[in-house]
């Protein structure tokens, strides 16, 4: 059971969190928009189509600011019980600075595990139904790379013909036992090309060995290259798959899953998965580390200068988070090091700062 001063000091953070998310929430409808209608500017759609695509996004955009949502929230509800002098009455019944702060992190560690559970799923549907519309109303949507459990799939589109590309194993710069389909514009098929290896480090793939199976039936093998021009690379299909965020967890699961069986590396995902989990304890960490600034900063500094203190320690969070994340999705250091490492560095931080915080 919490007691009543506890309930207070919850209810005073969550409503400050609410308050918080609506006024990002709004900035980022009134920054998606202008983009938006930038995106359509020359496209003849309808005019709420901008505001609605906007709403798609929002939440997977404020998602990824949770971590400095949060930062403000605890520094907005220390600097409301300092100066209503609440701090010295909860301190008189025994309600000591350590303890508040363990209270706060146990309702943040909550918060962030609705927010993984409940929230990020949400957004990420949105988020993929945004991509999805976008992607149509694109120049690019003739052309087309997705991962089943079958293989890798192309559909591309050169010069008139229409190219449906399968491949068991994508590595790196090559495919492996490639079956290309080769259509006229109205999808009647022309032949069909098969070959155990394909490079496609650039545009001009070249395709070793091919045997090619004509409409006659008759059959094809050339034991020299056979080169065909496509709107893929290696680093476009790379690309592709990188904005795994449109991907709720089951989808990621399952899409890790299409990978391993493809032979495609997993360590995007992997990542992407980890820091996801990792991010109440994230959200967690960062809740005693603006406890401990405002704490400590409280007489000696004005509440401005308290806040522009927690914006500079969240960008030296946001980067150095992002230096590891890049150094662990190039492979140089374990993804595990990689995410846990910069949240380990805030609780050594936030454990130097405990140190007679009491006495605050």
């Amino acid at each position: 059971m919490f007691k009543i001063y506890n309930k207070y000091i919850f209810k005073k953070f969550l409503i400050k969190y609410l308050n918080l998310n609506l006024i990002f929430f709004c900035l980022i409808i009134i920054m998606g928009v202008l983009e938006e209608l930038s995106f359509f500017n020359n496209l003849e759609t309808s005019s709420l189509m901008p505001y609605f695509l906007t709403l798609l996004n929002a939440p997977s955009t404020l998602f990824e600011i949770f971590p400095f949502i949060f930062l403000l929230s605890i520094q907005f509800l220390f600097f409301d019980l300092s100066r209503n002098d609440e701090l010295n009455l909860l301190k008189k019944n025994g309600l000591k600075n350590t303890l508040i702060i363990k209270n706060l992190f146990f309702v943040v560690i909550l918060v962030g595990i609705f927010n993984i559970a409940i929230f990020y799923n949400f957004a990420s549907i949105l988020k993929f139904h945004y991509s999805n519309i976008k992607n149509k109303l694109s120049d690019d949507n003739k052309y087309l790379a997705i991962v089943l459990k079958s293989g890798l799939w192309i559909k591309d589109e050169v010069n008139g013909k229409k190219f449906i590309i399968k491949s068991k194993q994508f590595n790196d710069k090559t495919l492996s036992n490639v079956v290309i389909s080769e259509f006229d514009k109205n999808f009647k098929l022309i032949k069909v090309i098969t070959s155990e290896k394909v490079d496609i480090e650039n545009n001009l793939w070249i395709v070793y060995e091919p045997q090619i199976t004509l409409l006659n039936n008759k059959k094809i093998t050339l034991n020299s290259e056979l080169k065909i021009f496509t709107n893929f690379n290696h680093e476009k299909i790379n690309i592709l798959f990188t904005n795994i965020s449109n991907f709720n967890l089951i989808k990621l699961l399952n899409l890790k899953s299409n990978y391993n069986e493809l032979g495609y590396s997993t360590v995007e995902i992997n990542l992407h998965l980890l820091k996801i989990i990792s991010l109440p304890l994230f959200y967690g960490a960062i809740t005693i580390l603006a406890s401990i600034i405002m704490l400590n900063f409280m007489i000696k500094k004005s509440f401005l200068i308290q806040v522009i203190l927690g914006i500079l320690t969240s960008i030296f969070i946001y980067y150095l988070s992002f230096l590891f994340s890049t150094l662990g999705a190039n492979e140089r250091i374990p993804i595990q090091l990689s995410v846990f490492f910069p949240i380990f560095f805030i609780f050594i931080l936030s454990v130097i700062g405990l140190i007679n915080i009491n006495e605050k």
